[in-house]
């Protein structure tokens, strides 16, 4: 308040015929926060307490990874740490056979993604841009093979990997994995490609463009999105599988890192250290995929969102 807006309102407090009255001081009131905010403090102090305790179990992984087994074993695993090393990690790596584990991982995941995801997009292609027969009938069947439990299909499925000669192979896993995946992935798709424009399409086939260029230059380019964020799950899934895993391999050398983590911690019974370095190992691929796909993974997620 100006000195002049000061004066007025000193001046609009006398009473009547210029007699003085009782002049009136302003005082600042506090600013009151809205309901908005008061809930979007409030949302805020909820989200960072709960990504705190979440956060928690895998900081403590990370320290416990970090220190000796003499520190954990004379102080405890939840106390303050000690000392400071990567032993541990040379240790799971090649002695607990995390090196061995995590390349079969890869020799899994990567085919069975690529397998997966190719197959289901050139299903949901086919049921989403053109009239086939039993259209439906084949959309529910894919559904519905996902809504099967898996447990009751390990007994069938490790019986058929041995008929067929493939039982405690790599390509068994894969196989099992792109048969239970193709499904999902494709009915996934099929919403994704169904809301593309037609108008696209018949324009491509006035200018003389095959199904197979439709699919590959028009198709599969405006599903990126969605593919992304399928292939960011679709290789989470299969890196972390353990179930079929255990089910058709049998020997310590074709084990995936998942089923590696079993053996590494009947093999290092006590040592922490050595269980939370494996840990991090198994963890880190995943990790960066998701990173590396993260826009992607959240367009994904908001697709159909936004019309």
């Amino acid at each position: 308040m100006t000195a002049t807006q000061a004066t007025a309102h000193v001046k609009d407090a006398d009473g009547p015929a210029g007699q003085p009255g009782h002049a009136k001081v302003a005082v600042p009131r506090r600013p009151v926060l809205s309901g908005r905010a008061l809930r979007s403090t409030g949302f805020h102090l909820t989200a960072g307490l709960l990504s705190a305790l979440w956060l928690l179990p895998i900081a403590l992984v990370l320290v416990t990874s970090t220190r000796t087994f003499d520190d954990i074993a004379a102080h405890g695993v939840g106390s303050r740490p000690h000392s400071f090393t990567f032993d541990s990690f040379h240790q799971a790596w090649v002695d607990g056979g995390q090196q061995r584990a995590l390349i079969n991982s890869m020799l899994v995941t990567i085919p069975t993604v690529l397998l997966s995801l190719g197959l289901a997009s050139m299903a949901a292609f086919a049921l989403s841009r053109y009239d086939l027969p039993f259209r439906r009938v084949l959309l529910l069947l894919m559904l519905g093979g996902n809504l099967l439990p898996p447990q009751i299909l390990l007994i069938p499925v490790s019986k058929l990997s041995e008929v067929l000669g493939i039982y405690d192979q790599l390509y068994a896993l894969i196989g099992v994995q792109v048969g239970f995946g193709v499904g999902f992935y494709g009915f996934v798709l099929h919403g994704f490609m169904r809301a593309i424009p037609g108008e696209i399409q018949q324009a491509a086939v006035i200018d003389g463009a095959s199904p197979w260029q439709i699919y590959w230059r028009i198709i599969l380019p405006l599903a990126r999105p969605a593919l992304a964020a399928l292939t960011a799950l679709s290789f989470t899934w299969i890196f972390n599988d353990l179930l079929w895993a255990i089910t058709v391999l049998r020997t310590d050398t074709q084990m995936p890192i998942t089923a590696s983590l079993i053996g590494l911690q009947g093999q290092y019974v006590s040592m922490w250290n050595v269980i939370a370095a494996g840990s991090v190992i198994a963890a880190a691929p995943t990790v960066a995929v998701f990173l590396r796909f993260q826009r992607h993974f959240v367009a994904g997620l908001n697709l159909g969102a936004v019309k």
